[in-house]
């Protein structure tokens, strides 16, 4: 297909998807001649997946790129996982070298629950989430730790038993994006429901 029935397949304008193409989102397509190309589903796959990260999960162009780069690297699914939960859940770039009371803390988080305590982002986050908590004063009991864990555990375990596994990268990175940030807006405005129903049987019983 060429550039107009992209567009219109696709719901993209054509300036976007030039603008794609320049900012090397969107692979090119297949040279006509100098002035045309054609363009396949791969590229309509894309553009759904572009189109989703910006507009349901709110990256921006240079979060995506960093996305799709590594996705036609051709890297292993695990670590391609890894990179779209690091960009999509904001987990930042922390360094191992954090100890104390937050190292141990999350150190018996990895014990209580029989996680693999095996180096990642999510691991690094969490040891730095805690330290913070303490130096603002913000007490994290065993019993905290145990209930939140063990909440986690069973929502992690749901989230993954009903993971796909598809063939396209492209669509792999969306199921997972998409997934990741609606799954984590849910558990929020749960626990939100939650507390304001706790607080209701405390304080008007």
């Amino acid at each position: 297909m060429q550039l107009n029935e992209l567009s219109q397949r696709s719901g993209v304008t054509p300036a976007s998807i030039k603008y794609y193409l320049r900012e090397g989102l969107l692979p090119p397509g297949e040279a006509v001649h100098a002035t045309r190309a054609e363009y396949s589903a791969r590229h309509l796959d894309r553009l759904e997946l572009i189109q989703a990260l910006r507009q349901i999960v709110g990256l921006n162009i240079g979060q995506i790129r960093g996305l799709v780069k590594i996705a036609d690297d051709g890297v292993p699914r695990l670590d391609l996982l890894a990179a779209v939960q690091r960009v999509v859940l904001d987990l930042g770039n922390y360094t191992t070298s954090i100890g104390g009371e937050a190292a141990e803390a999350a150190d018996a988080v990895m014990r209580l629950r029989g996680w693999p305590d095996s180096a990642s982002d999510a691991r690094n986050a969490l040891t730095a989430h805690l330290e913070l908590m303490a130096g603002l004063k913000i007490p994290v009991s065993e019993t905290v730790l145990e209930a939140y864990s063990k909440a986690m555990d069973d929502v992690a375990g749901l989230d993954i038993a009903a993971t796909t596994a598809p063939e396209s990268t492209d669509r792999l990175i969306l199921t997972a994006a998409v997934g990741m940030h609606m799954h984590s807006q849910l558990l929020l405005k749960l626990l939100a429901l939650a507390q304001a129903s706790h607080a209701i049987r405390r304080y008007h019983g």
